[in-house]
């Protein structure tokens, strides 16, 4: 992705060249496929190291790869030869979602979208479960989203990028699609043409094999389809027709497997690369031709302007596509919220929006935080990016010049079924948590064990003053954090969770944990619940409020259990907490879970947990571990180290059936080690385990 001026600092290793990319690039040895070409003599142990996969469309760079790189070729990939497939493979479906009324009056429903446009990591040495560490790009504004794209790509590593199965979980539990790239770097920056002729070209019968083994890949993947960005100059108007024809075959084999794709405004039909910022003539055959959709969306580039995208509008009007299946790249790489934008060319305020937006780099909400960042900072600072310095939804508009989704783009949620469970959980945190307690001490991430979280950062509705309302990493009930609620409550404050359309019966019931912390004076606490949604836009929930007790500072956590059944039935389309302090107190108040739920019961437990593969190396051992999933439904599984006192300690989890477990240290007196499998459900209640015992 290329915009004028472009200096190489900006782009960091994405564009960079082999060399760069090399002295750029930790170590990785990625998932391996035939026709691969990489260091030797790579320790075992790190070798068991599962990374994302990417390739060359099929020739290979010359000279060798960077250290920690292998290149490998994508026409020469099968799922039977891919040994990281099972590390690799999503298994969240992706959730349906519903537009709730509006949090504010000037969000609207229907017209702008988003596509945000991320890197998480390198493209080579991106792991495949998480890592150990909670310094880690972690989205939860998912309700704003309505597309994802995993960015990378360099031509010292490789060019096509499949999503990690992590991010694709999560992504998929908020109801958002995640595209792998296919990234063609331009000249300067390492690109070769032959890249791109091996990418459309046919066989012998006039097919495409790499539009078969693109939808091959993100069908065994899990995923749901491709961002294509050739940005490779000196092609001509046959190869702009052979990559037309390709993105056509592309779309057909895909879309009996829900596949989309979105074309990046690059290549032109001249088959140079001329990046239009609209969609026009020139661009246009790869959006849309004469026998109908070619792409499923287009990313115009950052060169449009308010005529332009004018214009892109309503010749997809002509075309009789939707305006919003064209992203108007926004730059938020460097400058985050103070990026220059003329939102009045994309989301005018008071008329219909023209077209959608793309932000290119939200995760600038983490990178540009200092060394030694925290993850409330994080949070704190993409909370502000997507719902506005004010960080109330329901009132976003703020001063300067950023004007952030939550005023224009109406937020979505897939609470839809029961049972419905959240721990507040953001899928990175400096412990883990099971039931209050630390099991283990060591930061993590993981973004397949995020929860569903608040969509509304953050809600509150109090006729006093407004309390702090945060995502908290120093307390849990179960996971890495909770939601805390702090300052001096003079009145009572509603804070509205989650939109929800979910039954309400006789039996019905919400569950959570809650707890005062020592420095709190005691809150009095009800469960807030609409069988109806708001009256119009930006108005508060018709709620009604039930008790469920007081807490006083330092109890700890206490679980309460209030029964909808007085209701008399029908939807609950809005779910939240009103809290009263004490005498105008200071509170510090945390939520740790949350349910809706008729029965409650256990999941069935995994079965066959083996060690698959071990390594030792500098006096650890690294084990490759499998299981065959549980019968019943499945939230996700955790592993578990069984140490010699009878202890267990979290190793961590994952939605798939395979783990990797790194750096395991031999206790004394220790026999063997002894590792537990459990199956979590919607209800994060646990199974029995499945154990393995593997000798030192």
């Amino acid at each position: 992705m290329h915009q004028q001026p472009f200096p190489l600092s900006r782009r960091r290793v994405v564009l960079a060249g082999a060399g760069a990319a090399a002295a750029l690039l930790g170590p990785s040895l990625g998932g391996g496929t035939a026709r691969a070409a990489g260091r030797s003599g790579a320790r075992a142990a790190d070798s068991l190291q599962p990374y994302a996969s990417y390739w060359f469309p099929d020739s290979l760079p010359s000279g060798t790869p960077g250290a920690g790189i292998t290149w490998r070729s994508l026409a020469a990939w099968t799922p039977e030869g891919d040994r990281d497939l099972a590390f690799n493979t999503a298994t969240v479906p992706l959730a349906e979602r519903f537009t709730p009324v509006a949090a504010n009056t000037t969000a609207r429903s229907g017209q702008a979208r988003i596509s945000a446009l991320a890197a998480f990591d390198h493209t080579a040495g991106n792991p495949s479960q998480g890592s150990a560490t909670a310094d880690y790009y972690a989205p939860t504004h998912w309700a704003y989203i309505d597309e994802l794209i995993f960015w990378g790509g360099s031509s010292g590593e490789g060019l096509v990028l499949a999503p990690n199965a992590p991010v694709v979980d999560a992504a998929h539990r908020n109801g958002v699609p995640v595209l792998g790239t296919v990234f063609l770097p331009p000249v300067a920056f390492g690109g070769n043409l032959r890249w791109t002729r091996d990418l459309v070209r046919k066989d012998a019968a006039g097919r495409f094999p790499l539009a078969a083994k693109l939808v091959e890949v993100a069908t065994a993947y899990g995923f749901d389809g491709w961002f294509i960005n050739a940005e490779t100059d000196g092609g001509d108007a046959a190869l702009a027709a052979d990559m037309q024809a390709f993105l056509r075959a592309l779309r057909a084999a895909g879309a009996g497997h829900g596949l989309r794709i979105t074309w990046y405004d690059a290549m032109n039909t001249t088959g140079q690369v001329g990046w239009q910022g609209a969609l026009n003539a020139r661009n246009q055959p790869f959006f849309q031709d004469g026998s109908g959709p070619v792409a499923d969306s287009m990313f115009v580039d950052f060169r449009w302007s308010a005529q332009r995208l004018a214009d892109s509008g309503k010749l997809a009007d002509q075309l009789g596509r939707s305006r919003y299946e064209l992203w108007a790249g926004v730059d938020v790489e460097s400058r985050g919220w103070d990026s220059a934008a003329d939102w009045d060319a994309i989301i005018p305020t008071g008329r219909d929006h023209v077209v959608s937006y793309g932000f290119y780099r939200p995760e600038w909400t983490l990178t540009h935080l200092p060394a030694g960042r925290t993850p409330g900072q994080f949070h704190a600072a993409d909370d502000r990016f997507w719902s506005g310095e004010g960080l109330d939804p329901t009132r976003p508009a703020g001063t300067g010049g950023w004007r952030a989704p939550a005023v224009a783009v109406a937020d979505r949620s897939t609470v839809t079924a029961l049972p419905f469970a959240t721990t507040f959980n953001t899928g990175h945190g400096l412990r883990w948590y099971e039931d209050g307690a630390a099991t283990s001490d060591a930061p993590w991430n993981h973004l397949g064990l995020q929860d569903r979280l608040p969509p509304r950062r953050w809600s509150v509705r109090t006729t006093g003053r407004r309390p702090t309302v945060s995502l908290d990493f120093a307390d849990a009930w179960r996971g890495g954090s909770s939601l805390l609620v702090g300052g001096a409550l003079d009145a009572p404050a509603t804070v509205e969770l989650f939109p929800t359309r979910l039954p309400v019966g006789a039996g019905t019931v919400v569950e959570f944990a809650h707890r005062a912390d020592a420095a709190s004076g005691p809150v009095t606490v009800e469960v807030a619940v609409a069988l109806h949604e708001p009256a119009a836009p930006g108005e508060p929930a018709p709620y009604t409020y039930l008790p469920a007790g007081t807490v006083e500072p330092g109890g700890g956590w206490r679980t309460a259990t209030v029964r909808l059944g007085s209701l008399g039935g029908g939807t609950l389309h809005a779910l939240g907490v009103r809290l009263t302090g004490r005498g105008g107190a200071p509170v510090a108040w945390r939520l740790g879970s949350l349910a809706v739920r008729e029965a409650a019961g256990r999941p069935a437990a995994p079965g066959g947990l083996t060690v698959t593969d071990a390594a030792t190396a500098d006096g650890t051992t690294s084990v490759r571990l499998a299981w065959r999933r549980a019968a019943g439904p499945v939230r996700h599984y955790e592993l578990h180290r069984v140490l010699p006192d009878g202890g267990r300690r979290f190793l961590g989890g994952t939605c798939g059936a395979a783990f990797h477990v790194p750096g395991l240290s031999r206790e004394p007196g220790e026999p063997a080690l002894v590792l537990e499998v459990r199956a979590v459900d919607e209800l994060f209640a646990v199974s029995e385990p499945s154990s393995v015992r593997h000798p030192w």
